[in-house]
């Protein structure tokens, strides 16, 4: 829904709202103290000097903002404010809650806040997200809220206010908020005078001759106890008065009386109008009856006359269901298929790869190719080794042979015969 253009200022209402009810529940000594944490001032402390708040600050005296929760200054510090006084109501309320510390998550502290917030059956149609700034129109009516249910819990009630009785002789005229004063009646009276050329009387000479009247009424003490005039005579010397006593007092665009006239002048001139209008809205009404009177007659009208049509209609919906619900067993019954037909066309892929495969091994000639160059390849390998085993044999019968001669050498060599040294 759209907003009026006083919308925007809403907060400042809701924050002044709720500085009253913290201030019924007593919020400076029994959260703030505890916590060592400045008040909320309703209205904005007067400028000073750098040197005077730093003193109030390091006593504690220095209070924050008027509007604290409705104008971001401190983000970190408002949202810990926020979340302190939110426990703090909500314990006061009745209700258990934890105090939210330092380090704690602001999404799970909001969180427990809005379910507390809506157990109390209070409505909660902006996002979480909206508390995290710690200021705003909706911080405002959370603590608001609370506030609320935290004062019917201690079962505080409004009462009637007591004006004060006004004691009119015990005023004291001052110059700017007095509606009636001497001076000016001095210079209305000399303005009256000028224009309208009729003798008035004077107020300060009034004022003298009464004051003398008193002096003489007190010296009399209690000499004239019953009065000798004449009514008649006292009426005629009063309209004879009567025209001098006019006193003529400006009026005053602020005076609370011209804003009660204006209010009856316009409170008339609604009566007038809504005479005027009711009529009007009485013919609208009366034709817009007429007009739905009409419309729900030929809706029945085309209602009958289609009913047949309607029918007709139905049946083609269920026709059509039940063809739906066969195409929904065909198609099932199609997919299957296609998949046993999709795994059979792989096993057949496979197969047809491994006779391909034989195929091509059974009719290629590079495998014999192969065997035969790796027979001439032996059979060369086992020519040379034979050729080595000749050499080797030989060498080793020419070694044995040696040895042999040589073994025999020796043998004639030692033994020989004794005749043979006979001989010589």
């Amino acid at each position: 829904a759209e907003r009026g253009p006083g919308a925007a200022f809403h907060m400042f209402l809701l924050m002044e709202d709720l500085l009253d009810k913290l201030k019924l529940l007593s919020y400076e000594e029994e959260a703030l103290r505890r916590h060592n944490m400045r008040p909320l001032s309703r209205y904005p402390r007067p400028c000073r000097c750098l040197r005077q708040r730093g003193r109030e600050e390091s006593r504690g005296e220095e209070s924050v903002g008027p509007h604290y929760f409705a104008l971001p200054t401190n983000p970190g510090e408002q949202f810990f404010m926020f979340c302190m006084l939110a426990a703090w109501l909500i314990t006061k309320a009745g209700r258990s809650f934890e105090q939210p510390q330092e380090y704690d998550d602001p999404n799970a502290v909001i969180s427990n806040v809005l379910s507390e917030l809506r157990s109390f059956g209070r409505p909660v149609d902006f996002p979480p997200s909206k508390l995290k700034a710690g200021c705003g129109e909706q911080v405002c009516y959370v603590l608001g809220c609370l506030a609320e249910e935290a004062l019917k819990h201690t079962g505080f009630s409004w009462k009637r206010p007591a004006y004060p009785t006004e004691e009119l002789e015990e005023e004291e005229i001052t110059e700017d908020d007095a509606e009636l004063t001497l001076n000016k009646l001095e210079e209305d009276v000399a303005v009256e005078e000028s224009d309208n050329e009729e003798n008035y009387i004077d107020l300060n000479v009034l004022k003298a001759q009464t004051y003398r009247s008193d002096v003489n009424e007190t010296a009399k003490q209690e000499e004239i106890l019953q009065s000798t005039t004449d009514a008649t005579e006292w009426n005629l010397e009063v309209e004879r008065v009567l025209p001098q006593l006019k006193v003529t007092v400006r009026t005053d665009n602020k005076d609370w009386r011209i804003h009660v006239d204006q209010m009856h002048q316009h409170k008339d001139g609604i009566d007038s109008s809504l005479k005027e209008t009711r009529g009007y809205l009485d013919k609208l009404h009366n034709e817009i009856s007429r007009t739905l009177e009409k419309i729900n007659s030929r809706e029945k009208y085309i209602n009958s006359q289609l009913e047949h049509l309607v029918q007709e209609y139905r049946s083609a919906q269920a026709l059509l269901s039940e063809a739906k619900e066969k195409y929904q067993e065909g198609s099932g019954g199609v997919t299957e298929r296609s998949r046993v037909l999709s795994e059979i066309t792989e096993v057949l892929e496979k197969v047809k790869q491994e006779t391909e495969e034989k195929g091509s091994s059974m009719t290629d000639g590079a495998p014999l190719v192969k065997i035969k160059q790796a027979l001439t390849k032996l059979k060369q390998e086992t020519i040379q080794m034979d050729i080595q085993i000749g050499v080797m044999e030989h060498t080793l019968l020419q070694s044995k042979l040696k040895e042999k001669s040589d073994m025999t050498r020796d043998m004639h060599a030692t033994m020989i015969p004794e005749a043979t040294v006979d001989v010589y």
